[in-house]
Formats: C-alpha cells, structure tokens, sequence
C-alpha cells in the first residue's frame, strides 16, 4: 500500500525516485475504493492448480479482489471436470460486455504450434483487442504473454533444440519500475518452455521495455505501456513441486527430459526442491494488483477511455 505524503515534503520526490509507493494527500482524499475485478483467462490443462497458484498470488494484498475464471467459448477441456467448468468458469462471449481491472491470460500446452494452428486462436486475437476496450492492465504469462506480443507487435516465439527447464537466474534490469518494487538485483524464476522470445526483435519493437531478462534464458518480463500490459515468459506461478511433477511425469513416460536446472538440491531428484522464488512471485502480482488500484478508474464504465 502506499504512503501518504504532502506533495511539497521533500521526501516526496526522493521516494518516488527510488520507486517507494508515495501518494500525495490530495490524492488521497479524493480517492474512492470498491473490490477490484480481475479476471483469470485459464488456458491450461489442469485448471484447479493454476487456479490456486494465480488466485494465491493476487489474493496476498489488503485490496478486495473479485476474480472471475473465464473460458475459450469453443474449446473444450479434457482435463477438469465438466461440473467444475460448468459451475465456476464462464465463456468469453458471455463476458465481452463487462469491464474488468485486470486480467491475466495463462499459458498453454501449445507452444510447438504456429499461433495461428491453435484452434481458439481467432477467438484469442478477439480477447486480447477487447483487452483495450474492456481491461484496465493485462498479465500475459509464458504462451499467453508471448500470443500478446506477436499480436500487437508481430514479434514470434522460436524454438529452441532443448527444453529451457529448472530454476535459471534473473536480473533486474529496471530497478525503479514499479513493478519490481522490492526486488532484488538477481534471483531465480522457474522456467519451463520449448521456446523463447529474443531480445534485439524486442528492443527493436516501439514503446517494448524489458523488466527482467536472463543470460541464459533471455528476456523474461516486458512492459507494453502503449497497450498497458505485461508480458512474462516464465513462472513465477508455480508451486514448489511443479517443476519435479513435470520431471516425474516425463520420466515415467519415457519422453527425454534433463533434470530441471538449479531447483534440487546438488541437482539430486531424490531430495526435497527448495522453492527460491515464493517471495519474488508475490512482490510481482503484488505491485501489479497495487499499480492497478493507483490508476484504474472508481467508475468500472470508463475502463478503455483514453
């Protein structure tokens, strides 16, 4: 939450330069609070588990939260029960009407296909163009964040001849983001992926800013202003025993797989993985939920007004 300063108060400036959360007290009073409305596009097979992992996240902070879970209208899961798509999650075409404070759009199990072979991906394109009418702030992760960024601005995924996968360290390349308030300058993100985005095709799209990028793995988190979104290509998400469940999982089906990077202890799976990364996670969503109550509109009916 923010702290609450005269303007003039020359701690003021020196705070917000250093990226500390400072409102002024004009600012204050006239400032009006409801819950705010976040939606959760769920693109990935097991529904309930992302479900836990995004709602832990955006549910830390002392903000009231309405999350509503919404479906592609077409496509149908095989993976959850029907009863629980039906009870909890509506269609994207009974919500095109609403207006939302933020939404978050998964990642999905697809990344080997061309965008446009993915067989909701028409209807996405029309979710991710209603986001600027209907959505105060996006949060693209892994597949979605990168189905964001080669709709608004061309850039496409390549693939890479091995699995980037285990817990790789991170830089913070923007130390007075308000995103990354409380960071510190290296940690570790799981990383699970058969593709990546590349840095000199970001740098070369107008209004791209990296956040967080890697030597190993690359570009991580993108800020997109223009279309007042965020992009991440990896998982801050993930509970402590994802990345062993996707280990154990390939293992005993016999597909070829290396131990995740960096995430058991001496590299050993017979040992308990240690999660690095819980803190980072929630100082993420946590700035994004609090940048979202500084800035979206008390009146839900002027979201997308310029």
């Amino acid at each position: 939450m923010p702290i609450t300063l005269p303007k003039d108060l020359p701690a003021f400036d020196v705070l917000r330069s250093e990226g500390v959360m400072v409102m002024s007290e004009q600012r204050a009073e006239r400032q009006d609070i409801r819950p705010l409305k976040i939606a959760l596009l769920n693109l990935m097979p097991k529904k309930i588990q992302t479900e836990n992992q995004f709602a832990r996240l955006i549910g830390a902070t002392p903000l009231q939260i309405h999350l509503s879970l919404i479906r592609m209208s077409e496509h149908q899961t095989r993976n959850t029960a029907a009863e629980h798509m039906e009870e909890f999650y509506r269609p994207f075409r009974e919500v095109k009407d609403e207006k939302f404070d933020g939404l978050i759009i998964t990642g999905a199990p697809i990344e080997h296909l061309p965008f446009e072979a993915v067989t909701y991906w028409d209807e996405l394109r029309e979710v991710m163009d209603w986001t600027q009418t209907n959505v105060h702030s996006t949060f693209g992760v892994c597949w979605g964040g990168m189905a964001m960024i080669n709709h608004f601005h061309g850039i496409d995924k390549h693939m890479l001849d091995h699995k980037a996968f285990g817990c790789f360290r991170h830089e913070n390349l923007a130390k007075n983001s308000p995103f990354l308030r409380g960071f510190s300058d290296d940690f570790v993100i799981p990383v699970s992926r058969w593709t990546e985005m590349r840095q000199d095709e970001i740098d070369a799209a107008p209004g791209l800013v990296t956040l967080l990028g890697s030597q190993e793995v690359g570009p991580c988190l993108v800020e997109d202003r223009d279309h007042r979104a965020l992009y991440i290509f990896n998982h801050f998400e993930y509970d402590s025993h994802t990345l062993k469940e996707e280990y154990d999982r390939d293992i005993a089906t016999g597909n070829a797989i290396n131990v995740p990077v960096n995430y058991y202890p001496d590299d050993d799976p017979g040992k308990p993985p240690l999660n690095r990364w819980r803190s980072h996670a929630h100082l993420l969503y946590g700035n994004w939920i609090n940048e979202i109550y500084q800035s979206t509109p008390f009146d839900l009916g002027k979201i997308g007004t310029r």
